[in-house]
């Protein structure tokens, strides 16, 4: 018989995945808890987000993020390209998760045990900033399927980090 295991009985990873989220101004309240959900989820380092300050007050937002918001390292900055410079010098890869003329295929790249990824996902209207596209030499694109050229910008996060996560487990294991 198969039991349903909770919070305190599923494993859990001590050391942290060496990603960190940048949010290109994400303003949507249920968005953001979403992230938060997925930084705990994955066991990422931080989440910082620029453009429009959250409102960590907001109730979507705490719904979504189920208190995640309180266990999660995150901050606010203003300046996203000051982000970027500062990371990359601290030796992180900033990877625009964005469809692209010159994007990779997420499953297409492969990552190095040493990899430090500083993934940028965009507002869910515009995208990642023209001026952050310029700056990061990286973008990598899911591969769909439809008629569509976008997603939901939570759910796309999501896919990157599952990616993400099953190389560096396998890192992790060897």
């Amino acid at each position: 018989m198969s039991i349903q295991l909770d919070h305190s009985t599923h494993s859990e990873l001590n050391e942290k995945f060496p990603i960190v989220i940048l949010a290109d101004n994400i303003t949507g309240e249920a968005n953001i808890g979403s992230l938060f959900r997925l930084a705990d989820a994955f066991n990422i380092e931080k989440i910082i987000f620029t453009g429009t300050p959250i409102n960590i007050k907001s109730n979507r937002l705490k719904r979504t993020a189920r208190n995640t918001f309180e266990t999660v390292s995150y901050s606010f900055e203003e300046e996203i390209i000051t982000v970027i410079e500062k990371y990359r010098e601290s030796g992180y890869t900033p990877f625009a998760l964005e469809i692209t003329s010159d994007s990779c295929a997420l499953e297409d790249y492969k990552l190095t045990k040493k990899t430090k990824i500083l993934l940028i996902i965009g507002n869910e209207r515009h995208g990642i900033s023209k001026l952050v596209l310029e700056t990061v030499p990286t973008k990598l694109h899911i591969s769909m399927f439809g008629n569509n050229s976008s997603m939901n910008v939570s759910q796309a996060a999501g896919i990157a980090l599952y990616e993400f996560s099953k190389t560096f487990h396998t890192f992790h294991q060897k």
